[in-house]
């Protein structure tokens, strides 16, 4: 039964950020305020916080980026480990946990990254205000 309960817990948190997420955009969409943005908005620096030019966008790649570098960091870390372990199998073990883990972690980032470029793409599309998709 608390299983079910936490279940339907996960399943309403998730529901209430979508629309929070959805009312937030077409909140957005015809706000006055990102004229005034606009006009004091100095050259290069993004307003838009979805699309390809967004600050989301920006922000996730640029951790993917980092992820990929301590990555690469760790599966040498670990690849040193393992030759220098001796043959001492509790170093060998440690080395082993260490560039698996390091490779577990890269392909959650990846995964992490495409999820969020998927959600961005959605809460991006153009809303129909008279017709909302929710």
């Amino acid at each position: 039964m608390k299983k079910i309960f936490s279940k339907i817990g996960q399943i309403l948190t998730g529901a209430s950020a979508v629309a929070t997420l959805w009312a937030g955009r077409v909140m957005a969409a015809n706000n006055p305020a990102q004229e005034g943005a606009e006009a004091v908005k100095p050259d290069g620096v993004p307003t838009d916080l979805l699309g390809p030019a967004g600050v989301f966008t920006h922000i996730t790649t640029l951790m993917l980026y980092a992820i990929g570098i301590i990555s690469v960091i760790m599966l040498i870390w670990g690849g040193l480990r393992y030759v220098v372990s001796g043959g001492d199998s509790k170093k060998v073990t440690d080395a082993k946990n260490t560039i698996l883990y390091a490779i577990i972690g890269l392909i959650v980032a990846i995964l992490a990254y495409a999820i969020i470029q998927f959600v961005i793409s959605l809460i991006g599309a153009e809303l129909d205000l008279e017709n909302p998709p929710l």
